[in-house]
């Protein structure tokens, strides 16, 4: 189900751009950018609404379904991920105790040579 739900949400997001792609714009005559709109107003009415804008509706619909439900399927706790959790140990690792070495231990490195402290008499 999952696969289905993801392959549904891309074909709708392919969709739902080229969708917006093919419509044009309130504005889109050239005199628009001059300010002679003419009936039309940007934030005014427009008229009735075409296809294209019924079928970006629907289509931002279902991308918004498919979003919220891929997101809720993917939230639930019998699903896998690649992501380890972390903070929770291996259950077979514990902590040994520390061993003595195997090899002879090194010997202390003398302490090198200083100078005197005060200078020789004469």
């Amino acid at each position: 189900m999952m696969i289905l739900l993801i392959i549904l949400h891309i074909l709708v997001s392919i969709a739902l751009i080229a969708i917006v792609l093919l419509q044009s714009g309130k504005g889109a005559e050239m005199g628009a950018s001059f300010g002679a709109s003419g009936s039309q107003s940007v934030f005014g009415a427009g008229g009735g609404t075409t296809f294209l804008s019924k079928l970006t509706t629907g289509a931002a619909i279902v991308f918004m379904l498919t979003s919220l439900t891929l997101a809720y399927l993917s939230g639930q706790p019998g699903t896998s991920s690649i992501m380890p959790s972390k903070g929770v140990p291996a259950p077979n690792q514990q902590k040994a105790a520390p061993t003595a070495p195997a090899t002879k231990p090194q010997q202390p490195v003398p302490p090198a040579q200083q100078a005197p402290a005060q200078a020789p008499a004469k």
